[in-house]
């Protein structure tokens, strides 16, 4: 294939406390017969942690969100796995898979994961094709345990306030300022002492603002941020099941016109379930919805409130300024279908004839909504009539998302008051408008856009075990998945073979052979089929009798390299 990645990688592993592991090398879970501890999630197979030769980094899922609390379902990667910072070893486009199918994190939550497997050795991402040439973040979700029933109820709340905000200049300085700079350029001064003598006294707000958008007048000291989950777990020998659900919610600093209604809410259901059909027969069915919804006021504040100038404009004007017998002015106003309050109306002026206030009040509103739905099934064949040890196993998996905004576009009129003054009272003497009111009622269907992915493997994969010395595994895996963009003729695909055969004497000595035989598309025909072998060595000395006593409770040594290849680095128009 045409962009080539070769790995090369020698590292040590320090495991803690697995001297009292007795499972074979590579054996298959059954939750009548499961053996393994200490069991991590890698590509296509479960293993024991102190089997893994190299590339491979685990997260107890299960125990972190018992320390420390985050919504992020990847929230903890970063701080504990080494290599990882938004990319792995400083790549992009790391390939993500959920319960074996190539799925999104963010719709899985924390409290959902049984564990995470970051995947970065060429040895243990090959199985995966060309896709995971980037490295792979694996996520397992909890599954039924054996016994009665069970429900935990999770429930977390938050108060969120900031600890501070940017500090803006005010009129006065900017004014005086931006004189200055006109000064330095040689141009004569915009503001007089006296316009700037005013901003700065901050007797008379409305004729001579001072606009501060991070003020508690516009802002809440705190917001909050709650989400409630439920867990049902149980089951015996034949059906073990897990089900889900919950809620989240959380509002926005914001507390000026319709942003005070502001949220992100999140209500998901989620459930799987465990079947041994017959002995030679084990049947896995999961299942997830959610629906997601991101409620915001027009407008863009946070970005008007680093960029609109301070003495522009004010946003919010009391009637209380009009002047009685300016009937003219009064009528354009009390026509305006928005009086806030009952005791202001929109200001404006020609530079600003809308501002980011205003729009929170009239300019409507926007709903972003999001609504997905996965399933997937596994079929674990136990062909031992054919060969002790001997398995057969196939997964499906689709996952449909549908995302659009949906919400109301109005126009507004603002008004640009004429100050007088009578005798030391500042008053409106007239008001020039700015734009109309228009709201029409209709609501507005955009961004409408959908995903569609579909996941399919299946394997033959076969372990043995001799004198409890010698233990064998091999494995030979078909794996495809291709999703489907709105907008996009091409769909993006993965389609290859994979070979593993792996075996280690007593757990002291390792040998694993894996490739891969990626196609890709992208390339000519006669030149679209790669080659991705990898070898990994591995050794722990801990088990000679010349180490005697030491400090380590274990220690494995590996040497590991590959070729992946890949095309992921060819654009669609090379």
């Amino acid at each position: 294939m045409k962009h080539i990645y070769i790995g090369l990688i020698f590292c040590i592993c320090f495991l803690l406390n697995f001297s009292k592991a007795t499972a074979q090398y590579g054996e298959i879970l059954s939750w009548e017969n499961d053996t393994i501890d200490n069991k991590v999630e890698v590509a296509f197979r479960t293993m024991n942690e102190r089997d893994l030769l190299g590339g491979v980094s685990v997260i107890d899922m299960e125990e972190m969100t018992e320390k420390a609390y985050t919504t992020n379902s990847l929230g903890f990667v970063e701080n504990l796995i080494g290599g990882v910072n938004g990319n792995i070893w400083g790549m992009d486009e790391y390939l993500v898979v959920i319960d074996g199918m190539v799925r999104d994190a963010n719709n899985v939550l924390p409290t959902e994961i049984k564990q995470i497997t970051v995947l970065k050795g060429p040895a243990a991402v090959v199985l995966y094709g060309s896709r995971a040439a980037k490295g792979v973040v694996q996520i397992t979700t909890k599954r039924g345990t054996v016994g009665k029933s069970t429900i935990s109820v999770r429930a977390n709340t938050a108060m969120l306030t900031p600890k501070a905000f940017p500090e803006y200049l005010g009129s006065a300085e900017y004014m005086t300022l931006y004189n200055e700079a006109r000064i330095n350029d040689g141009s004569d001064i915009l503001h007089s002492l006296e316009k700037i003598y005013n901003h700065s006294t901050g007797e008379n707000p409305y004729r001579y603002p001072n606009l501060n958008m991070y003020s508690s007048d516009y802002l809440r000291k705190a917001y909050n941020r709650s989400e409630a989950i439920a867990e049902i777990t149980g089951g015996n020998n034949r059906v073990k099941y897990y089900t889900s659900t919950g809620y989240y919610r959380e509002n926005s600093l914001l507390k000026v016109g319709n942003s005070k209604d502001n949220y992100t809410s999140r209500l998901f259901v989620r459930g799987n379930i465990d079947m041994n059909l017959r002995d030679f027969l084990k049947v896995q069915a999961d299942a997830n919805v959610t629906f997601y919804d991101a409620f915001t006021a027009a407008g863009d504040w946070w970005s008007n409130a680093a960029s609109l100038r301070p003495d522009r404009v004010s946003p919010l004007i009391p009637l209380s300024y009009l002047e009685e017998n300016d009937l003219l002015s009064g009528a354009a106003i009390n026509a305006s279908n928005y009086i806030i309050d009952g005791k202001y109306f929109l200001g404006g002026t020609q530079l600003n004839p809308t501002n980011p206030i205003a729009d929170s009040y009239a300019a409507g509103n926007s709903k972003f909504v999001s609504r997905q739905f996965q399933f997937n099934t596994v079929f674990d064949f136990n062909l031992k009539s054919v060969l002790q040890g001997l398995h057969f196993r196939a997964k499906y998996g689709i996952d449909y998302a549908l995302t659009y905004n949906q919400g109301y576009t109005n126009e507004y009129a603002t008004f640009a008051p004429t100050w007088t003054n009578y005798a030391g009272v500042d008053m409106i003497g007239s008001v020039e408008q700015f734009g109309t009111d228009n709201k029409t009622g209709d609501e507005n269907i955009s961004n409408s856009a959908y995903r569609y992915t579909y996941n399919f493997s299946g394997q033959f994969d076969y372990t043995k075990t001799v004198n409890d010395d010698h233990n064998f595994f091999g494995m030979i895996v078909a794996n495809a998945w291709q999703r489907q963009l709105s907008g996009q003729y091409h769909k993006i695909s993965n389609v290859n073979l994979g070979l593993q055969a792996s075996y280690n004497f007593q757990h002291k000595y390792y040998v694993d052979f894996s490739s891969a035989l990626p196609y890709s598309a992208k390339l000519p025909e006669g030149n679209r089929l790669g080659f991705s072998p990898t070898l990994t060595l591995g050794w722990r000395p801990v088990k000679e009798d010349f180490f005697g006593d030491t400090a380590f409770d274990d220690l494995m040594l590996t040497a590991s390299a590959g070729i992946i290849s890949q095309d992921l680095d060819i654009a669609t128009d090379d």
